[in-house]
């Protein structure tokens, strides 16, 4: 006579696959009779508001605290700086011609911008005053368009 293929282990496995399918349905079952004891839900019930401060409640807001505000105030978008200038001011904190490359300080935010011999239109030195343009490359921002400040040469002391 062959042995029987069904061992221990095999019983053990399909058992709890037996009572994992049991208790699902039993929550179901379950789901479905708290379902039935709440009793249909009205529009009423359904229906929340939002307060002035964006929570959720279930009470209306009080209509003393509305307040009326014009379309034409509705910003979209990020806001408008008029008052912004592409040509920044900075000092050349590190500036060397053989790498070809250099830092400046940038006066306004204090960042520390790099600059590459291509975009700079003339001969800087480190501690010189210059003005710059910010652009984005695929490492980050980067000095273009940097001149020598001349304004800031002249009151420069000369050491």
């Amino acid at each position: 006579m062959a042995r029987s293929h069904q061992t221990f282990n095999k019983l053990e496995k399909q058992k709890k696959k037996r009572k994992k399918r049991e208790a699902k349905l039993e929550r179901q079952r379950q789901r479905k009779i708290d379902k039935a004891e709440s009793g249909p839900k009205t529009f009423e019930d359904m229906i929340s508001y939002v307060d002035e401060d964006g929570n959720f409640s279930s009470t209306p807001p009080d209509p003393k605290k509305k307040k009326e505000i014009k379309a034409e105030e509705i910003q979209l978008g990020a806001a408008k700086r008029e008052d912004f200038d592409p040509n920044r001011k900075g000092k050349v904190k590190f500036f060397s011609a053989d790498k070809g490359y250099g830092f400046i300080n940038d006066l306004e935010s204090g960042d520390g911008i790099f600059v590459h011999i291509n975009n700079v239109e003339g001969m800087i030195e480190e501690n010189d005053f210059v003005t710059f343009e910010i652009e984005m490359g695929p490492k980050g921002q980067y000095a273009a368009n940097v001149k020598l400040d001349k304004k800031e040469k002249e009151q420069k002391p000369v050491s």
